[in-house]
């Protein structure tokens, strides 16, 4: 029987069809997934995509195309089929082992910058001369580390994960990014076996989905990325509890904690926060609540 001999297809005609097939296997934004696989099939830009629309694909390219096509149809996160995702201006390598990083997540970045420019301008007790001193539990692909390594040049960042598989793709991001040097990274549970103290920024995306909410979280998300990096427990407050009083004790006294949150969980974060200092439940830009913040006291 004599092969199957593709015909060339032409870059639009070939993104129109992507297209229309994840549309019609109801894939959640069909444009926007098509142009990132056919952009991680040519390895190139969207600007070429749109410049280029009578560029021919070859056989092989086509074949690549229909792979990463058929994996996203049946529900594999585009982010885990190119091995990309961008956060806070940086390209990062993902895999199902970490959670994909995502735009809410910024807020705990932004939220960190606005106090610790506060702390700078001597709008609290720390002085303003000794370099910053973060920890990041739950580092994951180790986007808020890299990140606030990013913005804080001097800082000591430390950044700790219950997975070896997850650490292995945050030290490949740092040193990516050539921040190796910048992070210490840490495999435990929570902030076990770490002896940190004087920390002026305990920082966390932790999971907070609460496990009766399970039906309400996308059906990829609970398919493929990892469920210990989602799920807390039956009230998705469970890991927060067991975070708060390690979190105290390595902070300095006016040190902050800085949560990623839900607002199905934002009322009982509060309550769990009740003994601590300037609790701040903020908002993203859905009017979600999203990140919770709160001062260890001074005293203590």
């Amino acid at each position: 029987m004599p092969s199957v001999v593709k015909l060339p297809v032409q870059l639009k005609a070939s993104l129109g069809s992507a297209i229309a097939r994840l549309a019609a296997d109801q894939v959640p934004s069909p444009r926007l997934n098509a142009e990132l696989l056919l952009m991680f099939t040519l390895n190139c830009d969207r600007a070429y995509l749109f410049a280029h629309p009578e560029r021919e694909l070859t056989a092989e390219e086509q074949s690549r195309y229909e792979v990463a096509l058929a994996e996203r149809t049946r529900g594999v996160p585009a982010q885990y089929i190119t091995g990309h995702q961008e956060f806070w201006g940086m390209d990062l390598n993902v895999s199902p082992a970490v959670l994909i990083p995502r735009p809410e997540t910024e807020h705990v970045i932004e939220t960190v910058l606005a106090l610790a420019t506060e702390r700078k301008t001597g709008g609290q007790e720390c002085p303003p001369t000794r370099p910053l001193r973060i920890l990041d539990v739950g580092t994951g692909s180790g986007c808020i580390a890299l990140a606030l390594a990013k913005e804080f040049p001097d800082a000591e960042i430390y950044a700790t994960d219950i997975s070896a598989a997850a650490l292995e793709v945050a030290r490949a991001n740092a040193a990516r990014h050539q921040l190796e040097k910048r992070i210490r990274f840490h495999q435990g549970d929570l902030l076990a076996g770490l002896n940190l103290t004087n920390l002026d920024f305990v920082v966390s995306n932790p999971p907070y989905v609460g496990e009766s909410e399970e039906d309400q979280v996308q059906l990829e998300v609970r398919k493929y990325e990892p469920r210990n990096a989602v799920f807390a427990g039956p009230a998705g407050t469970e890991v927060i509890a067991r975070l708060l009083p390690q979190a105290r004790a390595a902070l300095r006294p006016g040190g902050w904690l800085i949560l990623e949150i839900s607002g199905t969980i934002a009322d009982k974060v509060e309550r769990l926060l009740e003994d601590w200092d300037e609790v701040r439940i903020i908002p993203d830009l859905q009017s979600i609540s999203r990140v919770a913040q709160a001062r260890k006291r001074g005293t203590e």
